[in-house]
């Protein structure tokens, strides 16, 4: 069954839509995603003594896609919250951090070209959106956070059989002004503003052009995204940002490839920033990564990469939690001192049957720049998974890592935890359920 909008949700009022357009199709689905955590450790190293986290967090959404002649809607809507952080007495409008439940998707995406343009489409998509391209380093729904990651924004999409061009715009604002467009980079909710958990962006422009070859694939990013000046204000002796009608823009571009010729697969990116960041510092960073990747059979492959990102280097809004290992240490929430990054890492698959598969991880990391009377090194982590399908609607995954630290990550200059231990671990269990179905 080929569906033009993969697991997406709700109510839609079917039997009205499908009355008035014969050949219209609805889709509807939902998803309820459990993750049972022990952290010990995870995100960054835990003092001496520390006793682990264990919690349980879920992710309910509900999600329906609508296509007609020349028009597509997508709606999805999510509620997020760790079992038992509140009880039925809570009033959640007056405790609004217990408030997990959301608007994830919501869109529509026009086609301007009629239909009997072979091979070839001009469409326009607006609202609230996921973004996701390439391998979703910088761009990504940042899907394995239970929250994910949205934008407010509109593309305009070219398509053809070999060519892609999307350029795409974003204007936030916190709420209908009188006057003016002070932007508030810290608006409340439960999600994060970018991937390293800065300031959110007050507006955003890309152009996106890929070119498909013969088993892989060319593209070409440039992206623009601006936030509001502050100065910081003293109230009641207590430092407070104050948030300016100016803007500073920051500057991404770059090419992305990969490749497959029989067994043998290649990545390849690089990418330069510069400009302004949100805090106002001047910045020239870069990024550069290679891989490669061999299936040894049907059942087994393996692989092999490096990842380089200098000290000013951002990586935007994608999903880190796919490259620099699963305990998430680097460019997430937790910094690390605005060092950069060395990864090294090697990679492996196991897949014996369609139900199966368990992957295996070893990442050695190192500060890309030098830092005064230690060594460079962060540390070592292995990550394990296994995926089991038990059907096409229900899924199981379970992992391991652990994080062999060095003194140089925990130090002031890098993550700065007293007395750290040594040795972190983190382990998980999720069940994942989607039922989906199409009407048409």
């Amino acid at each position: 069954m080929k569906k033009w909008f993969p697991g997406r949700v709700s109510l839609i009022l079917p039997g009205l839509l499908l009355s008035q357009y014969g050949y219209a199709q609805l889709t509807l689905g939902a998803q309820l995603r459990t993750r049972t955590e022990l952290r010990n450790g995870q995100g960054a190293p835990q003092p001496e003594g520390t006793a682990p986290a264990f919690f349980t967090s879920q992710r309910t959404r509900l999600m329906a896609g609508f296509s007609a002649y020349r028009i597509k809607l997508g709606l999805t809507v999510q509620d997020v919250r760790v079992w038992g952080q509140d009880a039925s007495t809570i009033n959640r409008t007056t405790t609004p951090d217990n408030n997990g439940f959301m608007l994830h998707e919501a869109w529509a995406e026009i086609l301007l070209t009629d239909t009997v343009v072979k091979n070839k489409s001009l469409s326009l998509k607006i609202g609230r959106q996921e973004l996701v391209y390439d391998d979703s380093r910088l761009l990504g729904n940042l899907d394995w956070l239970q929250q994910g990651r949205r934008h407010d924004a509109a593309v305009l999409k070219y398509e053809s059989n070999s060519w892609s061009t999307h350029i795409g715009a974003a204007f936030n604002q916190n709420k209908e002004n009188a006057g003016g467009t002070v932007y508030n980079a810290t608006p409340p909710g439960n999600y994060t503003a970018n991937t390293n958990g800065g300031n959110a962006y007050k507006s955003l422009e890309f152009l996106y052009v890929s070119r498909k070859l013969n088993k892989g694939n060319l593209s070409f990013l440039f992206l623009a995204d601006q936030f509001s000046r502050y100065h910081i204000d003293s109230v009641e002796h207590v430092a407070v940002k104050t948030y300016e009608g100016a803007v500073n823009t920051r500057m991404t571009t770059g090419l992305f490839y990969t490749q497959a010729v029989n067994r043998f697969s290649c990545t390849a990116a690089a990418y330069q920033q510069f400009g302004t960041n949100g805090n106002g510092q001047t910045v020239s960073g870069s990024l550069l990564s290679a891989s490669f990747f061999y299936s040894v059979n049907k059942t087994f492959s393996a692989g092999a990469g490096a990842d380089y990102t200098s000290p000013d280097f951002d990586p935007l809004y994608g999903t880190p939690h796919k490259f620099w290992g699963s305990m998430d240490y680097f460019y997430v929430a937790s910094g690390f001192g605005n060092k950069g990054l060395q990864d090294y890492y090697i990679k492996t698959k196991f897949k014996p049957n369609a139900r199966w598969a368990v992957s295996g991880d070893v990442h050695e990391f190192y500060s890309a720049s030098a830092i005064t009377g230690i060594k460079k090194q962060f540390g070592t982590e292995a990550d394990i998974t296994a995926n089991y399908t038990l059907t096409k609607m229900i899924g199981f995954e379970a992992g391991y890592s652990h994080f062999w630290s060095t003194a140089t990550l925990s130090s002031p200059m890098v993550k700065n935890v007293k007395n750290a231990a040594a040795n972190s671990n983190w382990a998980y269990i999720s069940v994942n359920i989607r039922p989906e179905f199409l009407i048409k």
